[in-house]
């Protein structure tokens, strides 16, 4: 349920504006936003307090901690906005443990990329009527694979680590796409 309360906000706000978003779409918007989100990544972790108080595991995530990474989340309609990096800050600003929101971003994730999937399935299902569903079960299980382990070893990375890597790439990135233009 809280999983659901997470993820209503983006699903309204995404739907009423879906082709404004679309229009959005643009390298310096990009770039700009990955510049943005890797200054918020270093100042939010310049502000953390590790010995503070905080939710330390995902079940006892409460329902308006939950709702606030869901609103946190609406800013990743915006291009080149990282979902899960919007949501992770969000469960940082709310009080949960870089684990805790890492995991609450994840999980967080199956909802969103099911409904984006489905409504995109049922938008162009006459594109699958003679697709090659052998390949898709293929490319499913190896991403589903790889998005595992790649969760795991990143949780494994965040117990020992802070999220200030992350902020520097997202700058450097955004800096060398502006440079490209």
């Amino acid at each position: 349920m809280k999983l659901l309360v997470a993820f209503l906000p983006l699903a309204v706000i995404g739907f009423i504006f879906k082709d404004v978003i679309k229009t959005l779409f643009n390298v310096e918007i990009v770039a700009w936003m990955f510049i943005i989100g890797g200054v918020i990544f270093l100042i939010v972790e310049y502000f953390y307090e590790e010995k503070k108080a905080h939710v330390t595991h995902v079940e006892k995530v409460n329902y308006k901690q939950a709702l606030w990474v869901g609103f946190a989340q609406i800013f990743s309609l915006i291009p080149g906005t990282s979902r899960a990096g919007a949501t992770i800050i969000g469960g940082l600003l709310v009080g949960l443990d870089r684990k805790t929101s890492m995991e609450f971003s994840f999980l967080l994730a199956i909802p969103v990329m099911a409904a984006v999937s489905g409504y995109d399935l049922l938008k162009h299902y006459q594109d699958f009527a003679d697709a090659n569903w052998g390949a898709f079960i293929i490319g499913f299980i190896v991403a589903f694979v790889v998005a595992y382990i790649t969760i795991k070893l990143f949780l494994v990375f965040i117990e020992r680590f802070t999220f200030v890597a992350f902020g520097i790439y997202r700058i450097l990135f955004g800096i060398i796409l502006l440079m490209l233009l």
